[in-house]
């Protein structure tokens, strides 16, 4: 890993890839390392509050995932190539860390566990696997065919539309959104949305991948988030072997890092 410099009191790191891909991060306090994942149209600077509450009793590594920020990208993309990625940062914190994913990045935790990874403990926060929803599957791969269609016409703007209605939000609002000055940013990122579908596969329980993880596995929600997404993450929970859920009361997929920020500290470098 080479130390590009302090910024706020924290380290800017940048880590290399397999494949030659430059991963940037940010490192947050001292103690056990514990590498935060973002999820979709997020980059790490998105996790930064939350890595600041693990700061107090943790390493927290925050990081681009590749094709956002001031990562770099390599093609062809497969999800193998964001496990790399981690591969990368593990190493370069010394060989073995825990691993926490938000929304999507907890699928991808999923997958860099269960490909074997050196991890000392995982976790994720509601991650948005479609079994308790009606027609979520049928969802999922109308969403994948259509972003798929708008990126191979570099069509961002529709590509950022896409995964704002799968989220849920209306047209008022996304109209909204297209009108604010982050509206730039998030078409910037919006090839990385085909990542994330990538990740997130058919967009139900993995349960042959969670059965692989040994490693002590916590799983939250929010109990003010719909109840699909609580149930299915409790499902995720019972499907790894060594899982934990709980439920944040109060809180939705938006969670408050001064609220969620306690919880993994204890878990992670209690």
């Amino acid at each position: 890993m080479e130390k590009q410099e302090k910024q706020d009191g924290h380290d800017r790191l940048t880590a290399v890839s397999r494949d030659g891909t430059r991963i940037a991060c940010t490192r947050h306090g001292h103690g056990p390392a514990v590498i935060l994942v973002s999820g979709a149209m997020s980059t790490g600077g998105t996790l930064a509050p939350l890595a600041g509450r693990l700061a107090e009793r943790c390493t927290a590594v925050v990081y681009d995932r590749r094709g956002r920020g001031e990562s770099g990208d390599t093609e062809p993309y497969a999800v193998e190539r964001e496990v790399e990625d981690l591969a990368a940062l593990i190493d370069a914190v010394g060989g073995e860390a825990a691993l926490f994913g938000v929304s999507s990045g907890g699928a991808l935790v999923v997958e860099a566990v269960a490909s074997g990874l050196p991890v000392r403990r995982a976790g994720v926060y509601e991650v948005p696997f479609a079994d308790f929803l009606p027609g979520g599957a049928e969802q999922q791969a109308a969403y994948a065919r259509n972003l798929t269609a708008a990126l191979a016409e570099d069509r961002r703007g529709d590509a950022v539309e896409l995964f704002l209605r799968l989220t849920g939000l209306g047209e008022e609002v996304i109209r909204g959104a297209r009108q604010s000055p982050m509206w730039a940013g998030m078409e910037a990122i919006a090839p990385s949305l085909a990542y994330d579908a990538a990740v997130m596969g058919d967009g139900l329980l993995p349960r042959e991948r969670l059965a692989a993880i040994s490693v002590p596995f916590l799983v939250v929600a929010g109990g003010a988030s719909p109840a699909w997404m609580r149930e299915g993450n409790r499902a995720l929970a019972e499907a790894a072997p060594r899982g934990d859920f709980r439920v944040l009361e109060g809180q939705t997929h938006m969670v408050e890092p001064d609220v969620l920020g306690p919880v993994l500290t204890e878990y992670f470098c209690g």
